[in-house]
């Protein structure tokens, strides 16, 4: 169906995105929040780990063909629980939290009730405009993130000389996934397998939404750096903890993701998710990268700890807020 006029607002032409109009999307988006850039890149790796059929929406508002907002709904990446949906209103810096966002918001909720939304979720920094704007608005904060970097060039190895030893003494060892065989369909399932028990496992305000294996191999199996995996093995060879590294984005080119790190709990308490993220760093200053990136729920304390040891600086918060909609 064609976009609906917006109310108040003759002048703008609403447009549905297409892959064509993504390098002016993205620089639209960057210069509504410069620290967090974005790339053509980056919307076309989104689309790409879209399943199909996926619920999805992305509305350009056009003030004489230059964007000047943007309103988007869809199926959470994250939290993406039966009912939920996420919303996403974006305007240019001068009109921040003012009448074109009010009817963003308007068209956006309106959209999602039609498509059956019972939640409504939108992920902001703390900092945003967005972030006060809803909350007036009958959003309520429902988890937060706290995004960090480690400066890898700066981290001194030698700190932690007796961790390799305490997860020795352990019965543990850590190798790159790239040295545990072909990475083909049942080695994926492996390592998707201890994921998933992992994810399961991370302290988070509701259980953390784990993908189905499809989907977790359109999303993270693209982007994941082989030789940036690591595993922590047993003496019998069983996989009790991993760490991720992931293929860097436009806007961070020095700059890995480091994504789930974890320990099954059994194995817990000795240093083994440390020496997993010592192995990832080391990983990533051979190949020339400067930086790892990571994300943690702020109740994670564990990890937020390993963190703040090793040397990550926390960001702003990345704040999940929701509101109820339906029964």
């Amino acid at each position: 169906t064609a976009p609906p006029p917006l109310p108040g607002f003759p002048d703008l032409q609403l447009l549905e995105c297409s892959a064509a109009d993504f390098p002016r999307l993205a620089a639209f988006l960057s210069a509504a929040h410069p620290d967090a850039p974005t790339s053509a890149e980056d919307l076309e790796r989104l689309v790409a780990g879209r399943m199909p059929g996926e619920t999805h929406r992305q509305l350009l508002a056009l003030r004489g063909g230059e964007i000047v907002g943007l309103v988007e709904m869809g199926v959470p990446r994250m939290d993406g629980h039966p009912g939920w949906l996420e919303v996403r209103i974006r305007t240019g810096q001068d009109e921040a939290g003012g009448k074109l966002a009010e009817e963003l918001l308007t068209l956006a909720e309106n959209s999602a009730a039609e498509l059956g939304a019972l939640t409504l979720i939108s992920q902001v920094q703390e900092n945003w405009w967005e972030h006060d704007f809803l909350l007036a608005r009958g959003y309520a904060e429902h988890d937060r993130m706290w995004n960090s970097t480690l400066n890898l060039q700066a981290l001194d190895f030698t700190r932690f000389a007796g961790t390799q030893a305490r997860v020795a003494a352990a019965g543990v060892t850590i190798q790159p996934l790239s040295e545990l065989g072909e990475f083909d369909e049942v080695q994926q399932r492996c390592f998707y397998a201890l994921v998933a028990a992992l994810l399961r496992d991370v302290p988070s305000t509701t259980p953390v939404s784990v993908w189905p294996f499809e989907v977790w191999q359109r999303r993270a199996g693209a982007r994941m750096l082989p030789e940036g995996m690591f595993i922590a093995l047993a003496q019998n060879g069983e996989w009790v903890g991993l760490s991720e590294l992931y293929l860097p984005i436009a806007t961070r080119p020095g700059t890995l993701h480091n994504g789930l790190t974890g320990v099954l709990p059994g194995w817990r308490g000795h240093g083994v998710a440390l020496a997993l993220k010592l192995a990832a760093a080391r990983a990533a200053l051979a190949r020339g990268f400067t930086h790892a990136r990571t994300g943690n729920h702020s109740i994670n304390t564990p990890m937020l700890a390993v963190n703040e040891r090793l040397g990550f600086v926390r960001e702003g918060a990345r704040v999940t807020l929701r509101r109820e909609v339906g029964a």
